[in-house]
């Protein structure tokens, strides 16, 4: 990378001294490394353009001991949660923080940790989320009434244990002074944002330069793939059943509702499903309901009676019987087998 970068060192707006955000990314265990990464990369691009210290950030966890990310990764960090409390009524108090998470996020516990995010919080610092982050930010009680965002893969479960939280399978969400992404390089477009807020359209588009990214991402971007790319279908018809059927997972539509709403017969749309997707429409949509009882089941602890009752069946009976032919174990074995990864992690 070169380091000829003449003529950025002035920006309109940045501070003459000193930096102008101090940030703490506090590490929850198996955080998601790629999110960390993305998050703090852009932080030191942007020092760098301009020159100067803008932004200053140190690494925390909730005892002060390194913490290993989902890849096995250990990060060692510079305080603990106990110091980063003393901090907040002293000369080293951060304007913002930000909770990195990743997997497993559904069995962390930690209440010295959550009340110190609601005491950071009533003392005006803005607080965040990266990638499951929102789950920690729930549990502390911060994101009722709040838009926030998380990977789409929690996203059903996060639903069921925080109703009040207004989620979105958006790149991520900024409401007042919460910040919340879904992970990945969804990070990166967070904090650009934010270096946008802070330091203008330059040093974003130096910052993208340096980091190899053709483009900006605004918040309400996809998290995943349109269905034609990520299934493969061409077919305009069969993608809007498709997305009929995700639209009504707890109260499964008929065959012929859904042959109605894309303007086809029932025959034309068996047809359809059985060219495009190698299975019949029923077949598919009882795959998708499972797969999202399979998601409720590893991160939340619903009742098994009402994660069949929010995927669609009738009765828990008919439901474990359709997860064993599918998943060839049951829906209890699928959550003790989730538990027992999760204590081994």
């Amino acid at each position: 990378m070169s380091d000829d970068l003449t003529g950025t060192h002035s920006v309109v707006g940045a501070p003459l001294d000193g930096p102008r955000r101090t940030i703490v990314f506090l590490l929850v265990p198996n955080f998601s490394m790629i999110a960390f990464a993305n998050a703090i990369e852009p932080l030191r691009i942007a020092n760098r353009i301009v020159g100067r210290e803008i932004y200053r950030w140190r690494i925390t966890s909730t005892d002060g001991q390194p913490v290993a990310a989902s890849n096995g990764v250990t990060c060692a960090v510079q305080s603990g949660v106990e110091a980063e409390r003393r901090s907040l009524t002293g000369g080293g108090r951060p304007s913002m923080i930000f909770a990195c998470a990743g997997v497993f996020v559904e069995e962390f516990q930690d209440k010295a940790l959550f009340s110190y995010l609601r005491e950071s919080h009533q003392r005006g610092v803005s607080i965040g989320g990266l990638c499951t982050g929102a789950w920690v930010l729930a549990r502390a009680g911060l994101l009722s009434g709040r838009r926030c965002a998380i990977h789409w893969e929690n996203l059903a479960g996060f639903t069921e244990a925080f109703p009040l939280a207004d989620v979105y399978a958006d790149l991520f969400e900024i409401d007042h002074n919460i910040y919340t992404c879904a992970g990945g390089t969804a990070a990166l477009d967070m904090m650009l944002a934010l270096i946008r807020e802070d330091l203008g359209d330059g040093v974003v588009n130096k910052v993208c330069e340096q980091a190899l990214t053709d483009r900006v991402r605004g918040s309400h971007d996809r998290q995943r793939l349109p269905l034609r790319a990520r299934l493969g279908v061409q077919h305009a018809k069969v993608v809007r059943a498709i997305e009929i059927m995700e639209a009504n997972l707890a109260d499964p539509l008929s065959l012929a509702e859904i042959a109605y709403h894309v303007g086809l017969s029932r025959r034309q749309v068996e047809r359809l499903f059985e060219r495009e997707m190698g299975l019949s429409p029923a077949r598919y949509y009882l795959e998708m309901r499972l797969d999202r009882a399979r998601h409720l089941l590893r991160q939340s602890q619903m009742p098994i009676v009402e994660i069949a009752i929010a995927c669609g069946f009738v009765s828990a009976s008919h439901f474990a019987k359709c997860y064993r032919e599918l998943h060839a174990r049951s829906p209890q074995q699928e959550r003790a087998g989730r538990q027992s990864v999760a204590s081994v992690a």
